[in-house]
């Protein structure tokens, strides 16, 4: 669990704005988004393979490109 010391003349709000970008590279909110509910291991196995065709089409995208 990241922690933020709130350094002297600090205001709260820049030590809120700190706060949630550890937060965020630790990969919490994420995590937190991910194990709101309940998913069925075929719905994961779905959203997996459309990630991979995303992340496969958006490579062939850049090759043509480049």
């Amino acid at each position: 669990m990241p922690g933020v010391r709130v350094k002297d003349g600090e205001s709260f709000e820049r030590a809120l704005r700190r706060f949630k970008k550890r937060c965020e590279k630790a990969g919490i909110l994420s995590d937190l988004r991910k194990h709101q509910h309940f998913e069925k291991p075929s719905e994961r196995k779905k959203r997996k393979r459309s990630a991979a065709r995303r992340k496969l089409r958006k490579l062939k995208l850049k090759s043509k490109t480049a």
